[in-house]
């Protein structure tokens, strides 16, 4: 009797699976390393996380600054939008005027029977009057048909303009929805800074952000003399006007700085300047772009209070100058509108709007 064997069965840990299991713990490996779980982020020093944060912050501004010009513009084309939209209902409104009047015309030329004109001259009581008449109408006719083309025309026109306004007003609001965009990547950027910040201890923190006491030294009150500014050197501002904006900024000192604010309790940069001058009775461009060229160029050398101070090559940054060498800003979201040095940016320009 032959013996019966059992077939050797292949194994389940055999070579195809030992070669999954490699390729798995490979992708598993190649995973790792690139969403950064599988070795330690090298230790950045103080001075390097300020970099970065200084930088993520600097593009952030550039962002803002381009999203609050996008939008003053997209305001001003809503707003020449109703005007066309109110401009074509009246002359709307005209024109159906124009209509029931050809109407009334039509209705009573109808009523007459539309005799023959020279019939109607035979059988008329007074030849003169009929003369008179019909020419009349004719006249009336003919000015009426010339009212209702001018209206129609001009219908035509505000169709054209308002057209026009809706393609600039979706024009806009695809720039606002790509700066948008870009300021949530800029805000992602941020994210990835505040994370770093806060590996550090608060002293480290406190350098890397460059935030110092001065502003909440200043004092907050509204009730100084508005020709005198309270600083060391007691620097004069040049008139009413510059020193009502520099009150106006001492009083926000503290206030917490947002993108696109423009107050009266929370700003951005180019929002707290503008917001400073709006108070002394000067209306300023709502960017820091349009805002350098709202006055006199001035040289570092000829700063006095009130003048506007621009930083970067970008001109993305602006504040308040408020005499010996200080200057009253928003920074940026890590920290309040406050007091600082002009020299702790790269200076880019001054403008004296009063």
């Amino acid at each position: 009797m032959a013996t019966h064997r059992k077939p050797r069965q292949r194994s389940l840990g055999g070579g195809k699976a030992r070669t999954a299991a490699t390729i798995a713990l490979a992708g598993a490996a190649t995973a790792t390393a690139f969403d950064g779980t599988g070795y330690a982020e090298p230790q950045l020093s103080t001075a390097q996380v300020k970099a970065k944060v200084d930088k993520l912050y600097e593009e952030a501004e550039v962002a803002t600054e381009k999203y609050n010009g996008a939008k003053e513009k997209a305001g001003k084309a809503a707003e020449r939008l109703d005007t066309l939209q109110d401009e074509a209902a009246r002359k709307e409104e005209r024109l159906n005027s124009a209509r029931a009047a050809l109407g009334s015309i039509a209705a009573s030329q109808y009523r007459s029977g539309g005799l023959d004109p020279a019939l109607q001259l035979a059988l008329s009581d007074d030849p003169d009057q009929y003369l008179e008449g019909a020419a009349l109408a004719e006249r009336a006719g003919d000015r009426q048909a010339s009212a209702v083309e001018r209206v129609r025309q001009q219908l035509r026109e505000i169709e054209q303009l308002r057209g026009a306004a809706h393609v600039e007003l979706a024009s806009l609001k695809s720039r606002q929805a790509e700066l948008k965009r870009h300021k949530k990547t800029i805000n992602g950027k941020l994210d990835a800074a505040r994370q770093l910040l806060g590996r550090l201890s608060e002293k480290e923190r406190a350098q890397a952000v460059g935030a110092g006491d001065s502003g909440d030294r200043a004092s907050r009150s509204s009730d100084r003399d508005l020709t005198q500014l309270p600083s060391s050197g007691s620097v004069a501002a040049p008139n009413s006007r510059a020193a009502t904006a520099v009150s106006y900024a001492y009083a926000k000192l503290g206030s917490p700085y947002v993108w696109g604010a423009t107050g009266p309790d929370a700003f951005d940069c180019s929002g707290l300047t503008q917001a400073a001058y709006r108070a002394a009775g000067i209306a300023l461009p709502r960017t820091t772009y349009a805002q350098i060229n709202a006055g006199r160029r001035v040289s570092r050398s000829e700063l006095a209070p009130g003048d506007l101070v621009f930083f970067y090559s970008g001109i993305s940054h602006v504040g308040i100058y408020v005499g010996d060498g200080q200057m009253i800003h928003a920074p940026n979201p890590s920290a309040p509108v406050r007091l600082a040095p002009i020299d702790e940016m790269p200076f880019a320009g001054a403008t004296r709007v009063a």
